[in-house]
């Protein structure tokens, strides 16, 4: 971006930006007719969710008394709609590979996609995994017991939906500038196509969650194709739900900063109502805490209801706290920090009470580590991801919040605040409430499961090997 803003222009640890946006959190609300509404179960405005998230408008900060008032109108607004219960489920993350070149400055997990190229002599971290090589990676873990696969990747210029996609792309007068498109034997692996991918993932029973709105785009990309065509084709390969990554924030004028090379809002909420349409899930995600301020927050919060309202096909949403260390836009001075406590607790208690057609509200321990995502579970959430196995797009962003929970961990902490532990499936439809007192305890709903702890397990296999 040639015109980035100067250091001191980003975001501080607790402050607004500095950018001259058109949205400001401005309104002609008071804080407390919007807490009135919240507790009444009304339908939120714009305004009225402003006025919650930065309580009130009216002056500078956070008030921590009008703060708790939001939190604990969240809480029971959670406990009406889900109860006690937390959810979590037995995943592994396998992302496919880190080759990118879309350049979003958020992003620290990319590996600039012409390292990846034979004739590089570049030196990177980097990896490309075959659809032999992602299949593996999905077999062994079914053996530990899991049931989900999320599977989120770098956009490779030699990803294409089909051979019919690479047909049409080697059509095209310089293809690498025009259609980011570049043939897979200039690269040292080939990373199949997408179709071959989501086949090679979905085996033995496991659902596969993958395939966000940007990654759609890019196996469409120089064509023609509708997204419900192509999330079609992903479904008959064998993808079971779509993550709705790569949202961000979805108002045009944060993202032109964030990520200027990724869709806009629009192209976002048409793949996500493309994959709805063919009878797939979806999830819906925020990621804040960067250049963006509440007014845009809330404006995302409008989208995805209004999404909802239209489709009926989100299970969840999913605050990310932007994890600032390591991304070019703290590198740059675009921004000096990430979001504050206070604003992670309104963040989610205001999804919540906003989102009042989508059941349950996810707390991240990757994102906030496991005190602070057990306290956001008393502030409107009632998920709690899941075991991950693998997560490579925190860690190298500079989270520290490790890479695996067991459902001991789980069982531990959930009873620690006296809420039930609850394995659940992807989709939300088959739960599995856990009794804290009959451990060791491991999935059960997985097609492998047998409750027997997930390491106890890859143990007893690599012992016999």
């Amino acid at each position: 971006m040639s015109d980035a803003p100067a250091p001191d222009a980003g975001r501080g640890p607790t402050g607004p930006t500095a950018f001259d946006f058109e949205h400001v959190p401005e309104t002609d609300q008071s804080f407390e007719n919007a807490l009135a509404k919240a507790r009444d179960g009304e339908r939120l405005t714009v305004d009225d969710g402003v006025e919650l998230l930065t309580t009130g408008t009216d002056s500078e900060g956070i008030d921590p008394a009008r703060k708790e008032l939001v939190l604990e109108a969240a809480d029971r607004r959670r406990a009406e709609v889900v109860g006690e219960d937390v959810t979590f489920v037995a995943n592994l993350n396998n992302n496919v590979t880190t080759a990118c070149n879309t350049g979003c400055l958020f992003c620290n997990f990319k590996n600039s996609s012409h390292a990846f190229e034979t004739d590089s002599d570049a030196d990177h971290g980097g990896f490309t995994k075959t659809p032999a090589e992602s299949r593996a990676v999905v077999e062994d873990a079914l053996d530990m017991g899991i049931y989900e696969v999320t599977s989120v990747s770098g956009l490779h210029p030699a990803f294409a939906l089909d051979e019919e996609h690479h047909e049409i792309l080697r059509g095209y007068d310089d293809a690498a500038r025009t259609v980011n498109y570049k043939p897979p034997e200039r690269y040292e692996t080939d990373p199949g196509t997408y179709l071959e991918q989501m086949e090679a993932m979905s085996v033995g029973g496991v659902h596969l969650h993958s395939m966000t709105p940007e990654e759609a785009y890019h196996a469409r990309r120089g064509t023609d194709w509708s997204y419900e065509s192509v999330y079609r084709k992903l479904r008959d390969a064998g993808l079971d739900s779509a993550p709705g990554t790569a949202a961000e924030i979805l108002v045009d004028e944060v993202r032109d900063v964030i990520c200027p090379g990724k869709i806009d809002s629009q192209g976002w909420v048409d793949a996500i109502e493309g994959a709805i349409s063919v009878g797939l899930d979806a999830t819906a995600t925020i990621m804040y805490g960067h250049v963006e301020n509440e007014m845009h927050r809330v404006m995302h919060l409008k989208r995805v209801r209004d999404l909802q309202d239209r489709t009926g096909g989100i299970t969840e949403f999913v605050p990310l706290s932007f994890v600032h260390q390591q991304t070019p836009l703290y590198e740059r001075g675009v921004v000096t920090g990430g979001a504050s406590d206070d604003e992670d607790e309104l963040l989610v208690a205001v999804s919540r009470l906003f989102l009042d057609n989508v059941d349950n509200v996810q707390s991240s321990w990757v994102k906030y580590g496991d005190a602070k995502g057990l306290k956001l579970l008393n502030c409107g959430a009632n998920d709690f991801m899941g075991t991950i196995l693998s997560e490579e797009i925190t860690k190298r962003a500079g989270g520290e919040y490790g890479e695996f929970r067991s459902f001991d961990d789980y069982v531990e902490m959930l009873s620690a605040i006296g809420r039930p532990p609850v394995e659940r499936s992807t989709d939300y439809r088959e739960r599995r409430r856990i009794d804290p007192d009959s451990g060791p305890h491991g999935p059960m709903l997985g097609p492998r499961a047998d409750g027997t702890p997930m390491l106890d397990r890859q143990r007893s296999r690599e012992s016999r090997q």
